[in-house]
């Protein structure tokens, strides 16, 4: 082959080389810890992006879960001052306040200044647990201290991401790494189906181990807070709570009334349903939610 045939070729592989590197995914941007206090793990682009607005509310509109919120402040104040802390597992009745106590709980820690760094909150999504090793890996070469959060978490039949979990909190030879901690939201207290831990039981040969398998992934939270349903008195009160807080001008008994009614249209009281009123009452009055 003669040199402008060689240079005819070269020229079609650069071309080649061009396309074919078009085509290729771009490379995830590094993730900047500085960033933001809050972020969420992109796990397909190994990406921690920062979430400049949290959506969140005052721990002190977070009501009829006193004793759980101290628990849960105190846990985390610790475990931001550097010493030794529990993952924990809040769990229990829908709609009152689980994922919000916890971002409610890390606001509150970053806005005291007690602390020499701000403490990050990183939220991965249920169905990224399996990749918790990759995240761990980026988490723990950094100075911060993180909260990883994953809320309503729970596995279905056949789910088997819940080894990896199980390995990335206390497994594993390395263990998770001392400035990292997991909160994690659910409805369930052993994150597993009952009928999927009795199936586990009655085709196991040895039952009793078939069964100790599912429920030790809940015993990897050294914290477990329950949630339970609220009374009418502290539905009200926190119905009370966020008319005064957002300055929503009412007359006592017509707030009262009003609220109830919307109870019981929902067939359910909660903190969430409290917010859903309270949402619904602004926009009747025309006033923002804000401050």
């Amino acid at each position: 082959m003669n040199d402008n045939g060689l240079e005819a070729l070269s020229e079609k592989l650069d071309r080649l080389i061009e396309a074919v590197s078009r085509l290729a995914p771009a490379a995830p941007p590094e993730s900047d810890i500085t960033a933001a206090d809050c972020f969420v793990w992109q796990a397909e682009r190994g990406f921690l992006e920062p979430v400049p607005k949290v959506n969140r509310v005052d721990i002190g509109l977070i009501r009829g879960v006193d004793h759980v919120r101290d628990i849960l402040v105190d846990n985390t104040e610790r475990f931001a001052s550097g010493h030794p802390a529990n993952n924990v597992l809040l769990w229990g009745a829908r709609g009152m306040g689980k994922s919000s106590l916890v971002k409610a709980t890390h606001a509150q820690i970053n806005a005291s200044g007690k602390y020499p760094s701000p403490l990050k909150l990183v939220e991965i999504h249920r169905e990224d647990i399996d990749t918790l090793p990759r995240l761990m890996t980026i988490l723990k070469a950094s100075p911060f201290r993180f909260v990883l959060f994953c809320d309503d978490l729970s596995f279905d039949h056949d789910d088997t991401s819940y080894k990896s979990l199980k390995a990335a909190l206390e497994g594993g030879v390395e263990g998770r790494p001392a400035n990292v901690i997991f909160y994690a939201t659910s409805n369930r207290r052993h994150l597993l189906p009952r009928d999927m831990i009795d199936n586990e039981r009655s085709t196991a040969i040895n039952p009793s181990e078939a069964v100790e398998e599912k429920v030790s992934l809940s015993d990897r939270f050294g914290l477990w807070l329950g949630f339970h349903k609220c009374s009418q008195d502290d539905y009200l009160d926190m119905v009370s709570g966020y008319a005064r807080h957002y300055g929503l001008d009412v007359d006592v008994e017509t707030l009262r009334a009003e609220a109830l009614e919307w109870a019981t249209t929902r067939g359910s009281r909660s903190g969430r349903v409290a917010w859903q009123f309270t949402q619904d009452l602004a926009g009747r009055l025309g006033k923002p939610l804000a401050g």
